[in-house]
């Protein structure tokens, strides 16, 4: 871990998951790397890695490629993260860059403080992304111009950060820096609770409703979309945020739900108002 540089140009990079993410930061980086392996447990998303030139190897054995790659990139859902993390220290043997692309950060940077010596570990989490999963609608162009917020560890060298920050450049995206908790607590308020506002609108939406859908309902349950596969580990992993941010909408649905039961529509208007204001400044920066 002492060397002070990092090419990308000269990397052997392995990603572990080839679905929408993995595949996705796998064309992106065509070219711009030495060697380029995947890893999948699913035959028909090897097949079609293969066939398109995804990568150069694609294979369902981690111990076929693990040892001949210097950096590994974890696309997964957020569980199969840390039980990868558990089990790199058998599977690799020789210094490696380890980086992740998981939706909540604390549990997985603990998890990376425990990996051996050998291992450079960095957390990383894109935010970009679709509903719709799976490497048939991976896309080159998906992290282009989106934030790319990476999580160093105590332990993290500056080789690892310097990895990291060309691999976000490389494929378009934007580099950030930001500690653990921090985005753990502000993701839950970004990402994890507009995924469960999108759930309970389409579940409290009644199935006659379905003639009358219209753009706005279709961008609001938009995130309803996303696979709970994706979602439950994130949720469980950021519990205590999500809690909190639940807590807070709650109570401003309240006084919305207050000044239309007394028909208080000045003070209605007024929080519309200031809505409006929040969400240009949130949105326009």
């Amino acid at each position: 871990m002492s060397q002070p540089d990092f090419k990308l140009a000269d990397a052997k990079i392995a990603i572990i998951g080839l679905g929408l993410m993995g595949g996705s930061l796998a064309m992106a980086l065509r070219g711009k790397c030495a060697s380029l392996f995947g890893i999948d447990p699913h035959p028909a998303t090897l097949a079609r890695a293969s066939a398109h030139r995804t990568v150069d190897v694609a294979d369902s054995d981690p111990a076929t490629l693990l040892p001949r790659a210097d950096l590994l990139i974890l696309s997964a859902p957020v569980p199969a993260i840390l039980d990868w993390l558990e089990r790199l220290p058998a599977l690799i043997s020789h210094p490696c860059i380890v980086m992740d692309m998981g939706s909540t950060k604390t549990a997985i940077v603990e998890s990376m403080s425990r990996l051996p010596e050998r291992f450079d570990p960095i957390g990383g989490h894109p935010l970009c992304g679709r509903e719709k999963l799976s490497l048939a609608n991976a896309d080159a162009g998906l992290y282009v111009d989106a934030p790319f917020l990476l999580t160093p560890l105590e332990r993290t060298s500056l080789r690892a950060l310097s990895a990291a920050r060309q691999i976000v450049e490389a494929v378009g995206a934007h580099p950030r820096l930001v500690e653990a908790s921090a985005h753990d607590r502000l993701l839950a308020s970004t990402s994890h609770l507009p995924f469960l506002l999108s759930s309970a609108l389409t579940l409290a939406t009644p199935p006659e409703s379905a003639p009358f859908i219209g753009p706005g309902f279709k961008s609001a349950s938009r995130l309803a979309g996303t696979p709970s596969s994706m979602m439950l580990g994130v949720l469980q992993t950021n519990r205590e945020n999500v809690l909190n941010a639940l807590h807070e909408i709650q109570s401003q649905l309240s006084e919305i739900e207050k000044t239309l039961s007394s028909s208080d529509f000045s003070k209605l208007e007024s929080i519309l108002n200031q809505a409006h204001s929040s969400h240009h400044s949130l949105t326009e920066n």
